[in-house]
């Protein structure tokens, strides 16, 4: 039996426009998904295409158990850290000797099917390394890791990552001379934060910018403006939707004492708040008790 887990993950900045080559910033979150793999000949699975998928692409068989402390479809890179923990304790308990590189691949290769070609290859290399990373195109450079202390607000409205990437699609294909300057805007925000990077006062600023930018874009909603005004009013930084928005998560970046402030004025606006930062660790076992 091997237990491995992998971390969630937020966008602190550039999300839409990455898929249109400009650059983001995304980061290893403390919360996990926890993945627990027995060789079996009557295997129990867990009802998870992700998880078929998983043992179909390691050629073997056997049992799962699944405990998350990520909610589904909120944005938080569940699907990612699922499929790149069921593939750690996959390799684990078979022994099959493969890399950590070859297990964020096949992650998003997984991702990639069972999405339907929509899948970002973003969220499985963020959970199966952990850290703090900028994407530009194909390309992926960790970055230092910087200590900032996020409260992430969920609205508890489910959405649809397709569904908003498609929306800006049709949007930057019917109103490209609206769209791009808008797309260019969340680039040069996001280049800007990076030289910020240590400076979570200016960070902030950035962020609030972002949040406009991609409401401009389309991928607001009322439950995540409430939850973003809520925490600056409250003393963060700064907030904005993170992923694709229509629902999902919002973050905010909060000095050190307003963190509990921020969270309790989350939960007053309904939603629900974790107070988190930086996981480094990546996909890690889990020792068994």
């Amino acid at each position: 039996m091997a237990t491995w887990s992998a971390p969630g993950k937020i966008f602190l900045f550039g999300e839409h426009a990455v898929v249109y080559g400009k650059p983001g910033v995304a980061m290893a979150i403390k919360p996990r998904v926890f993945v627990t793999v027995r060789k079996s000949r009557n295997p129990t699975r867990a009802k998870s295409p992700y998880i078929d998928e998983c043992f179909r692409m390691m050629g073997v068989r056997g049992s799962v158990y699944v405990h998350s402390q990520l909610q589904s479809s909120s944005g938080l890179g569940s699907s990612a850290a699922v499929t790149v923990a069921t593939l750690s304790a996959i390799n684990d308990e078979f022994g099959l000797g493969r890399t950590r590189e070859y297990i964020a691949d096949a992650a998003f290769a997984i991702e990639k099917k069972v999405q339907k070609g929509r899948a970002s290859p973003t969220d499985t290399y963020v959970s199966a390394n952990g850290g703090m990373v900028l994407i530009t195109g194909n390309s992926k450079r960790r970055l230092p890791p910087e200590g900032l202390q996020v409260v992430v607000g969920n609205t508890l409205v489910p959405h649809s990552t397709a569904r908003m990437v498609e929306l800006v699609g049709n949007l930057q294909k019917k109103h490209p001379d609206v769209a791009n300057p808008i797309l260019d805007a969340i680039g040069a925000v996001t280049l800007a934060a990076l030289h910020n990077i240590g400076n979570p006062k200016e960070l902030g600023q950035y962020m609030d910018m972002n949040h406009a930018l991609l409401e401009a874009l389309g991928v607001g909603h009322p439950a995540s403006s409430k939850l973003v005004l809520a925490a600056r009013a409250s003393g963060a930084y700064g907030a904005k939707i993170t992923g694709a928005g229509g629902g999902g998560c919002i973050i905010a970046l909060c000095p050190r004492r307003a963190k509990s402030r921020v969270a309790g004025a989350i939960e007053a606006c309904e939603g629900r708040a974790i107070i988190t930062t930086i996981d480094t660790d990546g996909a890690r076992k889990e020792k068994h008790d």
